[in-house]
């Protein structure tokens, strides 16, 4: 009965997925992560000392985080409990907590490994808490998402949060290769042709994803040809096979927010090419080109401002003309005044002037108009002297009207320097404006 048992399980591993058979075993089996795993890095440290701490591992999927929390497990013998916070409920904590306290008091720790941690609802973070925080739980999760958006300050405070990059090209062709190779976890009896352009073809299909590459390697295998005493892994085939790549992100992701961020910060920086590379990507991953005209207009005003006045319209026009157009050829608006921002010079002063008048406002809540610059609709508002000793711009030489007796500025307010413009584009000559006006109000009889 033993020995049935003992077949029937290799079959079973036998026909289960590639990415599970191979799913690393040890530490020298794990792809990427030099920062965290290489010698001397924290969570090699932990796996050496057997001595486990409360973490969060932030990546993308397929980068590992469920195999290193089933190390960690194996390293410090601990008894490991898994949930999907998809799935449980405060009762299913509960119940893991209830477990944890009967290891504990046999001596053994229990490790919690609860994945996708940024979908606990508030409740069920607060069961969790006190049995984290007594050391009844020693807990690792998992998440795709920022957690200190996502998972509470005071359960956050208790777990140093990790972060996993995701695997490069090179890491996921030694994947594919020591797949490729294992005659007894992998497909090494098979005696697979496959070249390294091939493999390079699956990593960069696989988009930083280990359990993709390893999917799409093992599908393609069911489409070799054979050669002799091998079988051949055909460039054609597989490109049918790959076919067009889903790059979709989720929309309230930090993808969404990061691609918006580096579309802003490209044209900031003056780097047009990056630019539309970003938002080539943010269009195609399924965001809304809507949403990328409103950061140009964003921009337009924020980090170009009047040192080209014809920004804005341009980008108003951007934005009609894609209206107008349609998605397909409106794209290419898009384009173009992405482009335009780019390459103009650059000047925060609006946004700055606007923030230091925003403040100021704050500050004097109870600022009164001069009397000058109040209107006098009534023969007693006249009376009052609204109005009065105002200079109709117009009638002034220069159509300006001169000297500190008429600089529209509140009473009782101290004066401040709001807007300075920059010495690029047509700040420059707004620049040279402004100081001569204030050239003539040292002499504001001066014709």
């Amino acid at each position: 009965m033993d020995l049935f048992a003992a077949e029937q399980t290799r079959m079973a591993n036998e026909q289960a997925p590639l990415a599970w058979r191979m799913r690393p075993r040890t530490l020298d089996e794990y792809a990427g992560q030099d920062a965290l795993i290489g010698p001397g890095q924290p969570l090699r440290r932990m796996v050496e000392s057997g001595v486990i701490r409360s973490m969060i591992l932030w990546g993308p999927p397929g980068v590992g985080k469920t195999t290193l929390a089933e190390l960690l497990a194996e390293a410090s013998n601990a008894h490991l409990e898994r949930l999907s916070a998809v799935m449980a409920g405060v009762k299913d904590i509960r119940d893991v907590v209830e477990r944890a306290q009967v290891q504990q008091s046999q001596g053994r720790q229990t490790l919690l490994f609860l994945d996708e941690i940024h979908r606990l609802n508030k409740s069920q973070q607060d069961a969790l808490l006190p049995h984290v925080e007594s050391g009844t739980l020693v807990l690792i999760g998992a998440t795709t998402e920022n957690p200190s958006f996502e998972v509470n300050s005071a359960l956050l405070s208790r777990a140093r949060v990790y972060v996993l990059k995701q695997l490069t090209e090179e890491d996921l062709v030694g994947v594919l290769r020591r797949a490729l190779d294992d005659p007894k976890r992998g497909l090494g009896k098979r005696k697979l042709a496959v070249t390294d352009d091939i493999l390079g073809t699956l990593a960069r299909a696989a988009q930083g994803d280990a359990r993709r590459a390893l999917g799409l390697l093992e599908t393609a295998t069911d489409f070799t040809v054979q050669e002799g005493d091998h079988e051949r892994l055909d460039e054609s085939t597989l490109q049918e096979l790959i076919g067009h790549q889903s790059t979709a992100f989720d929309k309230n992701g930090d993808a969404y927010y990061d691609l918006l961020s580096a579309i802003h910060k490209s044209i900031r920086s003056s780097r047009p090419d990056a630019a539309l590379l970003y938002i080539a990507r943010y269009i195609r991953g399924g965001g809304d080109p809507l949403d990328v005209i409103r950061r140009l207009a964003a921009i337009a005003t924020e980090d170009v401002g009047n040192t080209d006045p014809r920004a804005l319209p341009l980008v108003m026009s951007c934005w009609d003309s894609y209206l107008r157009l349609g998605d397909h050829e409106g794209q290419r608006s898009i384009a173009q005044a992405a482009i335009y921002l780019a390459v103009a010079p650059k000047s925060n002063a609006v946004y700055k002037a606007w923030k230091k008048a925003q403040a100021m406002a704050e500050q004097y809540p109870n600022l009164e108009v001069p009397l000058y610059l109040r209107n006098a609709p009534t023969e007693l508002m006249a009376s009052l002297g609204n109005g009065t000793g105002y200079r109709y711009a117009h009638d002034e030489p220069y159509g300006y009207p001169a000297g500190d007796d008429h600089d529209c500025w509140p009473e009782g307010v101290p004066k401040d320097v709001l807007y300075e413009p920059t010495e690029y584009g047509a700040e420059k000559r707004f620049k040279e404006i402004i100081q001569w006006r204030k050239g003539r109000d040292q002499t504001p009889h001066s014709s």
